[in-house]
């Protein structure tokens, strides 16, 4: 866990690089910074939290306590910031039920189940364990309410995913998955958390991977499970997610575009998008510099970015080799990224090519989907509506003189 103090260093540090580079100036714009402001108390954020909340006092405190463990500013615009987010992802419900969600969970397992199995566990255990399960949902626990019927009544996350759990519990005591080669690894736990489909929990949709990593107390992963669906514990992880990590960003809007694609994408597809002024060529600002697997490791093939990368430095006589290029591009999900020797050579070809000061942050271009969602987004569509609830916060800070 990075402590404040040291936020501060590194926010100081990014300042001094980017007068050297010419990007965006820190200021009144970094995010850790409290501008001598005095800091909100529990009952003033209870204010600035939407009058249709029920138990505004409850969230308020709670939002109170998890910025002083975290040692987070409680400035006006990080609470904002805070407040933005919880509203746009669960309206302030700590378990929101989600419409037609049991509908929605039995057409995926109904079509997809086949494909998503084998993806994770191969064709030669997937395959089978897939028929079983297909058999473990038609027939138990009774033929008449068997878990098919259960999981069209789910009305919302928690109950869908203790289902699905009850489901893996079952087919690891029932199923001999020992004879199969190299099957014995998914039993237990390890199997169930492998094949959940619920992997975005809580009143701030927080992967379970990035819970896993930054868990507040020894617990099993059930438990953390449990756990984000609680008010507390949505919020811990959600507000962890959203601002343990320095960017040197002048509106708050590329946080909020972070928060649904990734810690550093609008920082990530600015860089893509210097690339592309700096060769001509056209690639998908997305904000992934490598493609990833599904445990979140780089894999080896070469992306189209990293290609344009190589061919830009050739063409313009930068020593950066193939190896050095890839190591610096394994940064690009920290703050280091910005003082690699790439970084560093991008900012200044696009400056000499453009004549313009270098680029920090856009929009990323990235769809959202998923069986939660009616239709599919983009990443430009959520940070608009996470923004308006900000601007809306921000203005209610005004009225009521904080």
């Amino acid at each position: 866990m990075i402590k404040i103090g040291l936020q501060n260093i590194l926010i100081r540090s990014a300042c001094l690089t980017t007068l050297v580079l010419g990007l965006t100036a820190c200021g009144n714009g970094s995010w850790w910074s409290n501008d001598d402001e005095p800091e909100l108390e529990s009952e003033q954020i209870r204010k600035l939290i939407p009058n249709r909340v029920n138990d505004r006092k409850s969230w308020a405190q709670d939002i109170f306590d998890i910025s002083e463990e975290l040692k987070i500013p409680r400035s006006k615009e990080n609470i904002c910031t805070i407040i933005a987010v919880v509203d746009q992802e669960s309206n302030f419900i700590a378990n929101p039920n989600v419409p037609g969600l049991g509908t929605k969970a039995v057409k995926e397992v109904s079509t997809r189940l086949q494909e998503k199995f084998e993806d994770k566990l191969g064709t030669t255990i997937g395959g089978p364990l897939a028929e079983y399960f297909q058999d473990v949902l038609k027939n138990q626990p009774t033929p008449e309410d068997n878990y098919l019927k259960q999981m069209s009544r789910v009305k919302n996350e928690k109950e869908l995913d203790v289902l699905y759990r009850e489901i893996f519990d079952y087919m690891t005591k029932h199923y001999h998955i020992s004879a199969l080669t190299g099957a014995a690894k998914f039993v237990g736990q390890d199997f169930a958390e492998k094949l959940n489909p619920i992997t975005t929990l809580g009143s701030m949709q927080v992967h379970i991977n990035y819970a896993k990593e930054h868990k507040r107390s020894s617990m099993s992963t059930n438990e953390l499970r449990d756990d984000l669906y609680t008010e507390y514990g949505g919020l811990y992880y959600g507000i962890h997610r959203l601002m343990m990590y320095p960017a040197d960003y002048d509106k708050p809007i590329y946080r909020f575009a972070d928060y649904n694609s990734g810690m550093y994408s609008s920082r990530n597809a600015a860089f893509q998008k210097m690339i592309e002024k700096s060769s001509d060529v056209d690639l998908d600002l997305d904000g992934d510099l490598l493609s990833y697997d599904k445990n979140g490791d780089p894999r080896p093939a070469i992306t189209t970015t990293e290609k344009a990368l190589t061919a830009l430095f050739a063409k313009n006589n930068v020593l950066i080799t193939p190896r050095q290029l890839r190591d610096d591009l394994k940064k690009e999900k920290e703050k280091g990224f910005e003082k690699t020797q790439t970084y560093i050579a991008v900012s200044k070809l696009y400056k000499d090519k453009t004549g313009k000061d270098p680029i920090y942050a856009i929009m990323p271009e990235v769809v959202i989907s998923g069986p939660k969602l009616s239709r599919d987004y983009n990443t430009n569509w959520y940070a608009s509506r996470v923004n308006g609830r900000y601007e809306t916060c921000m203005q209610r800070a005004k009225r009521i003189r904080i």
